[in-house]
């Protein structure tokens, strides 16, 4: 199957080809016929399948085929951070380079005045964060009459963000009559009920069960002591001579902290995250795409929206709240149909944030523990399971041992318990002691 095949014109596979693309995606395959015939669309895909080109290619088609004059926008693209608003722009001028379509990004953190004079020489399509897009319409910079097509990308995760409010005020400003996209990596239930009242009888695409990894993705946990975490992090990147390595954290301080720490190291890093400039932001992404930096510090603000080829390694520094930000993360890398490594240095504290991504995800990560690194409090391998009165009288002897080996697969090492596990003097195993400190 072919670009062409999917009803797309010679000047948009022509430039699918530019970009080396020759078969469509999963995703592509489904998506671009059913966004060409005009039906609103619903579709959900993994990360780094392609969703991007899913949209736009055919959203600038349908354009093409029905050029209007006017001040525009034909065509609004909603996304939830500034990164992802520049990369769908970037997709949009890529795309669009043998038609003739007018594009523009909008987005805060940036002077608004050049954004309005861009505004006003008139566009096809404007992307933009929720935020900024109010703004600008309430400077009468920008108006919403000619919508033909609305694009909710990442639409979870804008409400996540709490763009919400933001979103309803947009789309009571739209035209009534125009097509709907939502794409997404995933669909939670709270997207699922905005969709009920945002789309007409829609054609639903799911190329992945929800909340999936990619195959591709090799993912595996370091336990470690929340401590040691940094002079891990250093060693692996040494030892294992990563040029470009995208790291993972909750906190922004926390990106700050890390970052200053692999520099002392004589690693070159730099951090991305909201108190960051966008100007900073784009230095530092940029500069990391280029290899002038081996390692980009992050906050969950970056698991949408950055595209870098063939990314290797991503590193989750510390696990992330909510479980679904894990597939997010772990997204950057193995895109496009390559491999990749997704590693998470996991103290005790995090055992019940692990164990809510196995669960999500629905495997266990494999453990690898590195010498010198060996944690005093060792990770479940599975959530500790209510104790049976029954088979308690039964057991004999009582030991740690016979409360963990249970849940044990075979052919995995379960490491005897460390100091700060015996400490607490109840005879208690490792999972039970790990989930008591993270609670």
């Amino acid at each position: 199957m072919s670009f062409s095949s999917l009803g797309l014109s010679e000047q948009l596979v022509r430039a699918t080809t530019d970009q080396g693309y020759e078969t469509p995606s999963p995703i592509q395959l489904q998506a671009i016929p059913a966004v060409l015939s005009g039906k609103d669309v619903m579709a959900a895909a993994q990360t780094g399948t392609g969703k991007t080109a899913g949209f736009t290619l055919p959203l600038l088609q349908r354009l093409s085929e029905n050029p209007r004059e006017g001040k525009g926008p034909r065509a609004l693209i909603l996304t939830p951070t500034r990164e992802l608003a520049a990369q769908v722009h970037d997709s949009v001028n890529l795309y669009s380079k043998y038609v003739p379509t007018k594009a523009a990004v909008v987005f805060g953190g940036v002077k608004i005045n050049p954004q309005m004079m861009k505004l006003r020489k008139g566009l096809d399509v404007l992307v933009a964060t929720p935020g900024r897009l109010m703004d600008l319409y309430q400077q009468n910079a920008v108006r919403f009459n000619e919508v033909e097509i609305l694009v909710l990308d990442e639409a979870d995760r804008m409400l996540d963000m709490g763009f919400i409010r933001d979103i309803r005020k947009i789309l009571a400003l739209l035209p009534a009559k125009r097509q709907n996209l939502l794409f997404s990596a995933t669909f939670s239930n709270e997207i699922r009920t905005l969709a009920q009242g945002l789309l007409n009888n829609p054609v639903q695409v799911e190329v992945a069960a929800r909340n999936t990894t990619a195959e591709k993705v090799k993912q595996s946990v370091y336990p470690v002591d929340q401590s040691q975490k940094s002079a891990l992090l250093s060693k692996l990147v040494r030892d294992n001579d990563w040029d470009q390595v995208l790291v993972f954290t909750r906190t922004k301080h926390g990106a700050n902290r890390l970052t200053k720490k692999l520099e002392s190291d004589g690693i070159t890093a730099a951090a991305i995250h909201g108190n960051k400039s966008q100007g900073a932001r784009t230095r530092a992404l940029a500069e990391f795409k280029q290899g002038d930096i081996r390692v980009l510090v992050a906050t969950d603000i970056a698991a949408r929206g950055l595209d870098i080829k063939q990314l290797p390694q991503v590193v989750n520094f510390e696990l992330p709240n909510v479980p679904e930000d894990y597939v997010h993360r772990i997204g950057r890398t193995g895109r496009a149909g390559e491999s990749g490594h997704a590693l998470s240095l996991v103290s005790a504290d995090e055992g019940k944030l692990l164990a809510g991504i196995e669960k999500l995800i629905k495997k266990q990560l494999p453990r690898q523990e590195v010498e010198g690194f060996e944690p005093q409090n060792n990770l479940p391998l599975k959530p500790k399971a209510k104790a049976d009165p029954s088979r308690a009288r039964n057991r004999s002897g009582g030991g740690g041992n016979g409360r963990n080996g249970a849940g044990r697969p075979g052919g995995q090492r379960q490491a005897s318990p460390g100091p700060g596990g015996r400490s607490r003097g109840r005879g208690q195993g490792q999972g039970r002691s790990a989930q008591r400190q993270s609670a």
